[in-house]
């Protein structure tokens, strides 16, 4: 399969009063067609500020290295997003090419405007179809995620529709611009367990029907594992580990990955007690020298060569890479 995004060497800071924040920190990796890749980490990993780099959608206090750079792999050729700066330039990647699909769903619609007229207005913005075109491929759009009597919904207004609906319609907005690439930004966080079920199988069929990448973000390698095709592990704007996700979760190589599967209850024995990573994620302000787990890290011995240096993403079996010193790679 052919790459659909390329990200090098990536790294995003702020501009605040305090200086710069680091956010994301020399982060690469790539997608291809057809396949899903999974961001998992903490809240404050720098997950969702990577994935809006994609699109160009941070604030305008972000800077980029120029190292950073980001390639989109269109039908029309490749588009450098980071050199992108006019409205009518970004609109190839914001809704064009790329769409997202935010944890909140209801704070995502405006509340005021029907589901339908938001729907029309992005299709109206991306292409050159009128009013009545829009509307016929919103509806189907809103059939094709599973949504009932579509026509109704969408004359309906968000608060209208229960979670699992809005989500869904979320959903349907962003493909009805047929994106070659979907980022979906915690979209099951907010809905049950059975709602959670249909949507990752929803985002699977439209994998298989539309041949577009996925971004899948989120703080759970349960949905991860259900969900991605690989993956990549983040803290504090790094990756730590990266590969397919049945070797990421089977055979973890980094003491950060294991902390968050043994995080996990175990269904085998639910009485077990949880085991949660220790401490907090140190702020922005204060980044780590060295392993920026290694302050949270209980596998180290004190004065480890993790404290001063920064190991590199080496490879520990086939496409399965991990910030690991060679002397430390599981045999």
């Amino acid at each position: 399969m052919s790459s659909l995004i390329d990200v090098e060497n990536l790294t995003l800071k702020f501009r605040t009063d305090e200086g710069l924040i680091t956010a994301v920190d020399d982060v690469s990796f790539s997608l291809k067609k057809g396949e899903i890749l999974g961001l998992v980490g903490e809240s404050g990993s720098g997950k969702s500020v990577t994935a809006k780099a994609l699109m160009h959608l941070n604030s305008k206090n972000a800077v980029y290295t120029p190292e950073s750079k980001i390639t989109l792999h269109s039908d029309s050729g490749e588009v450098d997003v980071l050199s992108l700066r006019t409205p009518k330039e970004l609109n190839v990647v914001r809704g064009g090419a790329i769409s997202m699909i935010f944890q909140e769903p209801m704070a995502s619609f405006a509340p005021a405007i029907t589901i339908g007229k938001q729907m029309v207005e992005q299709l109206l913005l991306h292409s050159d179809m009128n009013k009545k075109q829009a509307k016929a491929i919103s509806v189907e759009m809103l059939d094709r995620v599973g949504i009932k009597e579509p026509a109704k919904r969408f004359d309906q207004y968000a608060f209208e529709l229960s979670g699992g609906m809005r989500q869904r319609a979320m959903i349907a907005m962003a493909l009805s611009t047929k994106p070659a690439l979907l980022i979906a930004d915690e979209p099951t966080t907010a809905l049950d367990v059975t709602i959670q079920a249909q949507v990752i199988d929803l985002m699977k069929d439209l994998v298989a029907e539309f041949g577009m990448g996925i971004i899948f973000i989120t703080h759970d390698l349960g949905v991860v594992a259900q969900t991605a095709d690989r993956v990549n592990v983040m803290y504090l704007g790094r990756i730590l580990e990266s590969g397919p996700v049945r070797d990421v979760i089977r055979t973890p190589a980094h003491a950060y990955t294991r902390g968050l599967i043994n995080a996990l209850p175990k269904l085998e024995d639910l009485d077990a007690p949880l085991m949660p990573i220790p401490g907090d994620i140190p702020s922005p302000l204060e980044r780590p020298s060295g392993c920026v787990f290694h302050t949270r890290n209980p596998e180290l011995e004190p004065g480890s060569r993790y404290e001063r240096e920064r190991p590199p993403l080496i490879e520990v079996s086939p496409g399965h890479f991990a910030a690991l010193f060679p002397e430390d790679v599981p045999q």
